[in-house]
């Protein structure tokens, strides 16, 4: 059954700037076909009628139909008399059942490879695992030795904190879903900066959040971000949110990181407006050369911190945590039972012994993706020296400048050279970013190498041959 419909508004602002020199039917389809899979539009999806689409983009009615005509005959939209137009994906589920095959390299996933010593520490937690065997195995809020080892964690970087201000949960993502649910009723407003790491906004939105969007600019550093935290201080003080999620340390997508300053004042106004701020912290310690010293963002004000291991030991170990005050966590506790039942123990007792070894951790992963930083940075000035790519201090992708609005068009050609990429429009809310790329800094020498030599030949051939269709089965999951 079909549960959403998208509005002729709602899609003339993903549409975007989508007129091109061809005729108006054909431009029109081929934007409906990318949003569609690139995920924008989603599976199942009702869309617009024909007359309600082409009054609100001033067309003809002859034009929508045929640019819907065109879709459908592509195997993009399934239309029943009377129900209107369906968004899918002929042939295959929208999600991967299984691994790509190897012919292709997927780089809409910014994760580093797992810890070469993470068998031997799993080994060892197994021996652990007898202590715990006596009760039920449900741990809805994350075992005593875990939450105090995390607490530490954040006492050492900075922050005095205590193991009853730690939930564990199922990794990062679980953490932001959680809180919208604990934080936010339908119809209340969520500031957020954009671009953003996608899965945050749509577990926003999936809360009932209306989103204030307020843009990340990139390629500030140090105090130099003053009109960026302008517009976040503008936008709590007039749009009176509930909440505000910030990625404060290298941040997902741009790589940027908000100054001290710039965090004082941000958490100064949201305290006075009564916002919470949500810091998720995930890629905060995966420093390479930032210099300054940047404690956890509560450090600095109120704010719930989001923490997990997905970046630092592997994105396989589904352990995450929230940092908050003692009457919030009691409020997560109560909204956590519907949807489950607690965090798997063996899983925190492997990152119990973890947390013991993470500045050996760190001093691993700051020099993979240095060599991954500098590599990516050498390969795209070689290859296509006319992008504009920003030099990063950490984190683990970059936002890539094209010159051009032409990211989903790229990223579609791109699959044809066996390169899955993450269009930038993906990590707006409203169809922009054309001009942006994201790219992992965290692969290996030779991946990374085959990937740009892939992108190389995208986007030469992006003005001279037709984009080829993609299998539906290669959809990018971006991580």
């Amino acid at each position: 059954m079909v549960d959403l419909t998208l509005t002729a508004r709602s899609l003339e602002l993903l549409l975007g700037d989508w007129r091109g020199s061809g005729s108006a039917y054909e431009a029109l389809a081929e934007r409906i076909r990318l949003l569609i899979v690139d995920g924008r539009i989603g599976v199942d999806t009702r869309l617009p009628a024909e007359r309600d689409l082409a009054e609100r983009l001033g067309l003809s009615r002859t034009t929508v139909t045929a640019a819907y005509r065109h879709v459908r005959e592509q195997g993009m939209l399934h239309s029943v008399r009377g129900s209107g137009s369906v968004a899918r994906l002929p042939g295959a589920p929208a999600m991967l059942p299984a691994p790509l095959d190897h012919e292709y390299i997927d780089f809409s996933k910014a994760v580093l490879p797992a810890l070469p010593w993470l068998p031997e520490v799993a080994r060892q937690a197994v021996d652990d695992l007898p202590a715990y065997l006596s009760d039920a195995g449900f741990d809805p809020i994350g075992t005593p030795a875990l939450r105090a080892a995390i607490a530490d964690r954040y006492t050492a970087r900075g922050l005095p904190t205590a193991p009853e201000q730690i939930m564990v949960t199922i990794g990062a993502q679980h953490a932001i879903a959680l809180l919208s649910r604990a934080l936010i009723g339908r119809g209340d407003r969520a500031v957020i900066e954009v671009p953003i790491y996608p899965h945050a906004y749509e577990a926003l939105r999936a809360a009932g959040a209306r989103l204030v969007p307020v843009p990340v600019a990139p390629h500030v550093t140090g105090d130099d971000d003053r009109e960026e935290t302008a517009g976040l201080v503008q936008a709590i003080r007039h749009s009176n949110p509930v909440a505000a999620y910030l990625i404060p340390d290298f941040q997902n997508p741009t790589g940027r990181t908000m100054s001290r300053t710039a965090r004082a004042r941000v958490l100064d106004a949201a305290a006075r407006q009564g916002t919470v701020v949500i810091a998720d912290e995930t890629t905060a310690e995966l420093n390479i050369d930032r210099r300054g010293e940047f404690p956890p963002m509560a450090a600095d004000g109120p704010a719930v911190l989001i923490g997990s291991v997905g970046k630092t030991v592997w994105g396989g170990v589904r352990v995450g945590w929230i940092r908050a005050e003692r009457p919030l966590i009691r409020r997560l506790l109560a909204v956590r039972s519907p949807g489950d039942l607690g965090t798997p123990i063996l899983e925190q007792l492997i990152v119990t012994r973890l947390l013991d070894r993470m500045g050996e951790i760190l001093e691993l992963r700051r020099e993979q993706l240095r060599a991954g930083r500098d590599g990516l940075e050498e390969l795209l000035g070689r290859h296509i020296p006319e992008w504009d790519v920003p030099h990063v201090d950490g984190g683990i992708v970059t936002w890539v400048g094209l010159g051009a609005s032409v990211s989903s068009q790229l990223a579609l050609t791109a699959r044809r050279e066996g390169l899955i990429v993450a269009a930038g429009p993906r990590f707006g809310v409203d169809g922009a970013f054309e001009r942006f790329l994201r790219l992992p800094i965290c692969y290996s020498p030779e991946t990374t190498d085959a990937a740009v030599q892939a992108l190389a030949r995208a986007w030469r051939s992006l003005a001279h041959a037709p984009v080829a269709e993609p299998e539906p089965e290669l959809l990018a999951s971006v991580v």
